[in-house]
């Protein structure tokens, strides 16, 4: 699982460098919009303060918003045994030094997330729907799918690509809303530049309207790509992909809404949260892989738990070619 670990890091990195790209640049077009001699420098830092600022929230209060915002209790051993053994057992079997503090959000929709920026630091969060319609093998397969993020380090990262969209969402509407409500006109005194100005006016639109769409696209394509490298892991973990798979299927098929959920938290949970009745464009907008697909690769597995196996059957029901799981993983077939 470290070699996952490192590998998704390193991708990881050159997906954040691009939204750092955006966001900066998003930054300097406004900036230059604004203000045409000094204004692209200080759209810059302004961009870069804000992203800064959101950061630290992040890093110091992060989990504990996530936790309040989805309703979530810590629950002890004597109140939930089962589930107790069951993250007690992920975390030995998955190596980790601390085991995840435990809880659970009182709503009958079943799902589950994890949080916190280090697996010294981390909690695991269950729906009290899903204790009800969860046997053993199918919790504990819910279970070891958010301990693989953990140990994966996709909830930091998932963490810091959510502060970016943040940030450019965030200088996107003040940047339209200044311009609907002071009529479009710029600070600047024009000095013999008007058509230069506007061209950079019109550019600084596109950018404030384009620029949000395309950095939540980067962001689809890192959480997605992680749901796979995490059920990979959690079946390795478990030692029985279709534990998962029937979780997978049980939560597909309910019918309830998440009250809790929204568009921000919405790719911390193990399964999409918020209905997407009708929607077209799903493989680009949404934050998680199809379901089915994810349901389809475990069953492909069987029996056989190997990161070598899920590549395999990831490839065949995908119809993908290269490799999602990393070269020296696939050499672990323990």
């Amino acid at each position: 699982m470290w070699e996952i670990a490192r590998k998704n890091s390193r991708k990881s990195m050159f997906l954040l460098i691009g939204m750092s790209i955006i966001l900066i640049g998003f930054g300097f077009v406004i900036g230059m919009a604004v203000e045409p001699e000094t204004g692209g420098i200080m759209g810059v830092i302004i961009a870069t303060a804000l992203y800064f600022i959101l950061l630290l929230v992040a890093f110091t209060q992060g989990k504990s918003i996530m936790l309040h915002m989805s309703n979530a209790k810590e629950v002890s051993k004597s109140e939930y045994q089962q589930l107790y053994n069951i993250v007690e057992e992920m975390q030995i079997a998955s190596g980790m030094a601390v085991m995840p503090k435990i809880y659970v959000i009182d709503d009958p929709a079943p799902n589950a997330f994890a949080a916190g920026m280090s697996p010294k630091n981390s909690v695991v969060a269950v729906t009290s729907g899903l204790l009800n319609m969860m046997n053993r093998d199918e919790l504990q397969g819910v279970v070891a799918h958010e301990v693989s993020h953990i140990i994966n380090r996709d909830v930091r990262y998932m963490t810091i690509a959510t502060i970016m969209v943040a940030s450019v969402a965030l200088l996107s509407q003040f940047f339209l809303r200044s311009m609907f409500y002071g009529g479009g006109r710029s600070r600047s005194n024009s000095k013999g530049g008007g058509k230069g100005q506007i061209i950079i006016l019109v550019v600084a639109v596109v950018f404030a309207i384009l620029a949000p769409i395309l950095i939540r696209l980067l962001y689809f394509a890192l959480s997605r790509k992680r749901e796979y490298l995490a059920d990979a892991s959690a079946a390795r973990l478990t030692r029985f992909p279709l534990g998962l798979a029937s979780a997978l299927e049980k939560i597909g098929g309910s019918a309830l809404d998440l009250s809790g959920a929204n568009k921000t938290t919405a790719p911390m949970y193990i399964a999409n949260p918020l209905k997407q009745k009708g929607r077209k464009l799903r493989n680009l907008s949404s934050t998680h892989p199809p379901l089915e697909d994810r349901i389809r690769i475990l069953k492909a597995m069987g029996n056989e738990y190997s990161y070598a196996n899920y590549q395999q059957a990831y490839s065949s029901v995908t119809n993908t070619k290269g490799n999602i799981i990393p070269s020296g993983a696939l050499a672990e077939n323990k």
